[in-house]
């Protein structure tokens, strides 16, 4: 039997070589995410050959002038496009694009609430920001960066996470939706690895409370979650799959769950989003960009794709190199 350390390597060095490879303009998290998992993909594996001279040729027109990487267009997706900055810090040409990037959510309106943050509420934000800012606050050891992220995905909480622990997308679109769910799974457990505040335990428990609503709903002979979650005939979706699988596995890695809790819903995570991983880095139905839907059937009827895809491929990816922690 292949255990999870060598198949989540061998994933892992099939989707490398499929994904991270670009970061075209505009710069947003679909790639940025695979750079960072390459990254880290070879602090843990010996035989992957190092991609940071690879990687600093495709980022040199972004750290070289920072000032021109984001249009005024541009938003928290394309923010969070850059946490891969993060690995590189040991350049200062790095660690001033991720800090000018973390500022662009620091800025407030009158009332205080972040400039670039969705007053709608959108659960991508979640994720957005609590990858930048717990990142920059762990490089700078300035605690405002993440103090910012816990306060948003905690008012996220409050405002969007429902009784039967799940989220809405978003105020106007209160439908459960797959990504959506992992896009909230994600932004808790990114702010929770930089986050040392009076407000850790809160966290915490908002999270739990979500993983544990998700755990109920997750197809148990598939291994993953569905594009709308808690409808039954809704396709099983494969970059949500990954995104809460990754939470899981941060959560073991950090302490704030447990192995004998989260052990077994884990593996079966891993092994649901790998089967939907071929030897290619194709990846098996992932949900189409979407942003809040009118109403439920055009989340059901919201289209996939399975083939190389940047959405599911950069977040398998990262799970992939998750399960490798986890499996030493």
């Amino acid at each position: 039997m292949v255990s999870i350390t060598d198949s989540s390597k061998q994933k892992a060095r099939i989707l490398a070589g499929a994904y991270g490879h670009k970061l075209e303009r505009p710069v947003v998290y679909t790639q940025g995410v695979a750079l960072t998992a390459r990254l880290q993909l070879a602090e843990l594996d010996n035989g992957y050959p190092d991609p940071r001279p690879e990687i600093e040729a495709i980022t040199a027109q972004y750290v070289d002038n920072r000032d021109a990487v984001f249009d005024t267009s541009d938003g928290t997706a394309n923010y969070a496009g850059v946490n891969w900055a993060s690995l590189l810090a040991d350049d200062t040409r790095y660690r001033s694009l991720l800090i000018a990037t973390a500022d662009r959510f620091m800025e407030r309106d009158e009332d205080g609430f972040s400039s670039v943050l969705d007053r709608d509420f959108r659960v991508e934000d979640m994720f957005f920001a609590g990858t930048v800012l717990q990142r920059t606050s762990q490089l700078t050891g300035d605690g405002s960066y993440v103090e910012l992220a816990g306060e948003f995905v905690l008012e996220c909480a409050d405002r969007l996470l429902q009784p039967n622990g799940l989220y809405w997308h978003c105020l106007s679109s209160p439908y459960f939706w797959g990504r959506g769910n992992g896009f909230a799974a994600l932004g808790f457990a990114e702010t929770l690895v930089g986050y040392r505040g009076a407000k850790r335990d809160q966290l915490i428990e908002r999270h739990v409370e979500h993983l544990d609503g998700l755990k109920s709903f997750q197809d148990a002979e598939a291994g993953m979650w569905r594009q709308v979650v808690d409808v039954t005939d809704s396709y099983t979706e494969h970059s949500s799959t990954s995104m809460i699988g990754i939470s899981i596995a941060l959560g073991i890695k950090h302490g704030w769950l447990s192995k004998g809790d989260w052990g077994d819903v884990l593996t079966n995570t891993w092994r649901g989003a790998s089967e939907g991983i071929n030897d290619k880095g194709h990846v098996t139905r992932v949900c189409v960009g979407t942003g809040p839907l009118e109403n439920l059937d055009e989340y059901l009827i919201r289209e996939s794709v399975t083939g190389l895809d940047d959405r599911g491929g950069a977040m398998a990816l990262w799970f992939a190199v998750e399960m490798m922690n986890y499996g030493f």
